[in-house]
C-alpha cells in the first residue's frame, strides 16, 4: 500500500490530520456523542498533547485514531489523515498493517492489555514476527534488547515471566517497549504516566524523548497532567465534552489562556510556595453526554460570560475559530 498516496499538499509536513471527527455510543439510554466533531494535527516529529477533565472524549479520540472503537461505539463520520492515506478508508487487513507498526499506542491500564497467560517475551516476540519479519530467534534476542532499553532489570529472565509477576511500573515500560519494537511513526500515549510513582514517571518521558529524538517519531501525549504537558509538548489542544475548545502553542497557552475552561484549568494546579496553598475549583459538572446543552457546553460551569452574551452563550454553539495566528478558541467571548 502506498501511504503517500491522495497527500493533500497543503499538509505535507503534517503525520497525522484528524477532519470533523464524530465517535458515537448508540446505547439503551440514548446517543452518547463522545467524540463529535473534532479536528487537531500533529507535525512529523511533533508532540501535540490532548488535556481535559475525565470523561470528556480524549481516550475515544485515540481509540477512533487506532480503529479500535468497538460496540456500541461507532465513528459517525469525519477523515483521520495518516501520511495523506485516509484510515476510515482501509479494510481491517490493510489497517492491521499499520496499527502497531506505524502507529503504536501505550494504553492507559498496561496491565489490563498484557495477555495474562502470555509470558513477557511472548508478547514482543508476536509483534516482532507480524510486524518486522523476523524468525523466532531474532525476535527473541530483539526482545531482550527492547526490554532492556526500557530499564527492565534482568531482562534474560523477565522475557519468562507472565504479567501478574511484574510491577504497574514494568508493566508500563513493557507496554513502551511493544509500543517502540517497530519503530513507529506515530506513538500515541494515553495517560502514560498515570499510577506511577514520580522516578518511574521521569523515566517513561524520558524513554518518550528518546525514541523522538532516536527515530523522529511523533506523539500524541494524552493526559490530564499539565506539568506532564509543559514538559513536553509543543502544542496543546483542550478538550471538553466530546470537542477541541482551545489549541495553542504550548508556552501561549500556559501564559494567555483565552477559554474560560483552559484558565480554570490552570487556576486548579497547586503552585509550590504558596501559603497556604489554594485550589480554585471549577463549579459544577461536566454536562452529560446523552443530553448536550444547546448551547455553549461550558456554559453552565462558565465564570466568565457577560449578562450581554450569556442569552448568545444559551442559544448558540459556538465554532473554533483562530483568534491569533496558531492560536484556536471556540468561545463567544472573542467571535
Amino acid at each position: 500500500m502506498d501511504m503517500n498516496t491522495h497527500k493533500p499538499i497543503a499538509y505535507e509536513n503534517r503525520i497525522l490530520e484528524v477532519r470533523g471527527l464524530r465517535t458515537y455510543f448508540f446505547t439503551d439510554d440514548g446517543i452518547v456523542k463522545a467524540v463529535d466533531g473534532v479536528d487537531l494535527y500533529i507535525k512529523r516529529g511533533e508532540v501535540l498533547g490532548l488535556v481535559g477533565e475525565s470523561g470528556c472524549g480524549k481516550t475515544v479520540t485515540s481509540f477512533s485514531i487506532m480503529r479500535l472503537v468497538q460496540s456500541p461505539g461507532r465513528i459517525i463520520t469525519g477523515n483521520i489523515y495518516f501520511d495523506g492515506q485516509d484510515l476510515l478508508t482501509l479494510n481491517e487487513r490493510e489497517m492491521g498493517r499499520i496499527r502497531g507498526n506505524l502507529i503504536s499506542m501505550i494504553f492507559q491500564q498496561p496491565t489490563t492489555c498484557l495477555n495474562p497467560v502470555m509470558r513477557i517475551g511472548d508478547h514482543l516476540i508476536e509483534v516482532l514476527q507480524i510486524h518486522q519479519n523476523m524468525n523466532k530467534e531474532q525476535a527473541r534476542k530483539r526482545a531482550v534488547e527492547l526490554l532492556e532499553m526500557v530499564g527492565i532489570p534482568e531482562p534474560q529472565k523477565r522475557i519468562h515471566a507472565y504479567p501478574h509477576e511484574v510491577s504497574g511500573g514494568q508493566a508500563q515500560r513493557i507496554m513502551i517497549a511493544l509500543a517502540l519494537a517497530c519503530r513507529p511513526v506515530l506513538l500515541i500515549a494515553d495517560e502514560p504516566t498515570t499510577a506511577l510513582d514520580v522516578t518511574i514517571q521521569a523515566q517513561v518521558l524520558e524513554l518518550m524523548r528518546s525514541l523522538r529524538a532516536e527515530f523522529g517519531a511523533s506523539i500524541l501525549l494524552i493526559t490530564h497532567d499539565l506539568g506532564v504537558i509543559a514538559e513536553m509538548a509543543e502544542r496543546v489542544a483542550v478538550m471538553y465534552a466530546g470537542q477541541i475548545v482551545e489549541e495553542a502553542a504550548v508556552n501561549e497557552l500556559f501564559t494567555n489562556p483565552m477559554h474560560p475552561y483552559t484558565s480554570a484549568l490552570l487556576r486548579s494546579i497547586p503552585i509550590l510556595g504558596k501559603n497556604p496553598p489554594r485550589l480554585d475549583v471549577i463549579p459544577g459538572s461536566v454536562p452529560d453526554l446523552l443530553d448536550l446543552p444547546k448551547g455553549c457546553r461550558f456554559e453552565p460551569r462558565c465564570l466568565a460570560s457577560t449578562s450581554q452574551l450569556r442569552p448568545r452563550c444559551l442559544s448558540e454553539h459556538p465554532e473554533l475559530r483562530q483568534i491569533r495566528e496558531g492560536h484556536w478558541v471556540r468561545c463567544h467571548l472573542y467571535h
